[in-house]
């Protein structure tokens, strides 16, 4: 009998897992979402093998189950159909934001397996007519284990992280997960918005260079999405921006001061941490 998997939300995320999966393993690849537009544009475009409208079906007739909503569509997904799940069902999501969904899934019956992952890929743009099977090339792939997680289960989602491209698995908690995403991923979004938050904007068209565009290019984001993984991440997300707004006073008080010798040391400092970070 063919295993089948879920896909359930075929956004950006899902529709390109979708895409990037056909052909793992003998796998049937079912993807569910609740708008037809979707359905029809993924059935179209190659976004698994089968398309369906009917998760609690769905569900039931799948060994692994990969939940690709938004932050609050997984915690009423895991809700509506903790009991559709069959013994032995692998569940993951793909969040960005991991302690909440993991204490959600706590509420799952006995004997379904659910890790946390996180493919670090992505656009500006969101919905299923941005996906792409390659958005995931060289991509890191985080997974967050429960203690009673089966090694087979970890093991098949390091063969599948493979398979769609990624470069690295890396194993964390939910915890240490939520504390560096909010300061590699979350704040750079801050700041991007935070700097088109400035009056003068508009005014700066035509002088935009490629450090400018680079900067403020996730500016252009989903808002519900990036509003429930911001709060969400609260605690986390806020000690990160303080801690920003340090070192943006000690830059701004040291050119105020006209201290060269100061400006010099902090910008070859801060330039010395990244290309070492780059080398390893």
């Amino acid at each position: 009998m063919k295993k089948t998997m879920v896909i359930a939300g075929l956004g950006l995320i899902g529709g390109s897992l979708a895409m990037a999966l056909r052909g793992f393993e003998g796998y049937e690849i079912v993807g569910v979402d609740i708008d037809p537009a979707t359905l029809a544009f993924a059935a179209a475009h190659g976004a698994g093998d089968r398309v369906t409208g009917g998760a609690a079906q769905a569900v039931k007739e799948a060994s692994i189950v990969f939940l690709c909503l938004h932050p609050a569509g997984i915690l009423r997904f895991l809700e509506e159909h903790r009991g559709d799940f069959s013994p032995g069902t692998l569940v993951a999501d793909v969040c960005g934001v991991k302690t909440a969904i993991m204490d959600a899934a706590e509420a799952l019956p006995h004997g379904i397996d659910f890790i946390g992952c996180h493919p670090m890929a992505g656009k500006e743009t969101s919905g299923i007519q941005s996906a792409e099977a390659g958005l995931f090339q060289g991509a890191h792939f985080i997974i967050t284990p429960r203690r009673e997680s089966k090694p087979e289960h970890v093991a098949l989602l390091e063969r599948l992280a493979a398979y769609i491209g990624c470069r690295d698995v890396v194993n964390t908690t939910p915890e240490r997960h939520d504390a560096i995403i909010a300061y590699t991923s979350q704040v750079m979004h801050i700041l991007a918005v935070a700097v088109c938050d400035d009056p003068e904007l508009f005014a700066c068209k035509g002088f935009e260079g490629g450090s400018f565009r680079d900067c403020t290019r996730v500016a252009a984001l989903d808002v519900p999405l990036w509003t429930q993984l911001f709060s969400m991440n609260t605690p986390a997300l806020t000690k990160v921006i303080a801690r920003l707004e340090d070192h943006l006073r000690a830059y701004r008080e040291v050119l105020e001061s006209g201290d060269i010798e100061g400006l010099t040391r902090k910008l070859a400092d801060s330039s010395e941490r990244k290309r070492r970070m780059n080398l390893e």
